[in-house]
């Protein structure tokens, strides 16, 4: 008789709430409508951010920008050639927002990330990812001990863009382009709690014009410490 060794489980009930109340909150938003698909949990809310903000986070982006870098120690050099800043969630540009975003969801603001803004030029690219966290790869443990798993994402389009730039869920079936002010958020947690592969995402090529983002994580437990 051969003996199988049984699959860790990766389900969650503290992953399984989060995405649960965090989706009610969503839902129960008359400014907020919901993606028609059922392979992940994909929400936007239009004119989260009027202009004036999002020229202040484009201005922040462009002074503070720097390469954008990668968790895993095995993706090519050309598969996020974008540039990012990591923005001061203290300062009075940035606060708002940050704390808007965190309001929207419904999240403890401990559980947030540092906001990160990010800058495409024509021709830059983010690859197909995922935003969680893979256990097999050599970041887990440092992840682990600094919240864990993210379970919620919240991007916000600083500006439009002339072509190109769309964020494409190819296995979802679903791709939004950018359009200043737009909020998406998105579960990257299943029902059950567990990494959902369906929200693997690319942030396709500018093709003509800058793109401007910035990007909201947020983990199951806190990752603000003190």
């Amino acid at each position: 008789m051969t003996l199988f060794a049984k699959k860790p489980t990766l389900a969650s009930p503290v992953r399984q709430l989060a995405g649960a109340t965090t989706a009610r909150r969503l839902e129960a938003n008359p400014a907020i409508k919901r993606a028609k698909i059922d392979a992940a949990q994909v929400y936007y809310h239009l004119d989260f951010l009027n202009p004036v903000q999002c020229g202040k986070l484009v201005k922040l982006i462009d002074a503070n920008r720097r390469p954008s870098t990668l968790l895993s120690d095995r993706a090519d050099d050309g598969f996020r050639t974008s540039e990012s800043c990591d923005m001061d969630r203290w300062s009075p540009d940035v606060r708002p927002t940050d704390e808007a975003i965190a309001s929207l969801l419904g999240i403890d603001p401990s559980h947030g990330e540092t906001m990160q803004g990010q800058r495409y030029a024509p021709g830059q690219q983010f690859r197909a990812h995922h935003d969680y966290f893979h256990q097999g790869e050599s970041y887990w443990a440092a992840m682990q001990a600094s919240g864990g798993q993210r379970t919620w994402t919240a991007m916000i389009y600083l500006n439009d863009v002339e072509e190109g730039g769309a964020t494409w869920f190819p296995q979802a079936g679903i791709r939004v382009a950018p359009k200043r002010g737009l909020l998406l958020a998105w579960n990257n947690m299943n029902p059950d709690g567990s990494p959902n592969d369906k929200t693997l995402h690319e942030g396709m090529p500018v093709v003509r014009g800058t793109k401007y983002i910035v990007t909201k994580w947020f983990r199951e437990g806190a990752w603000l410490k003190g």
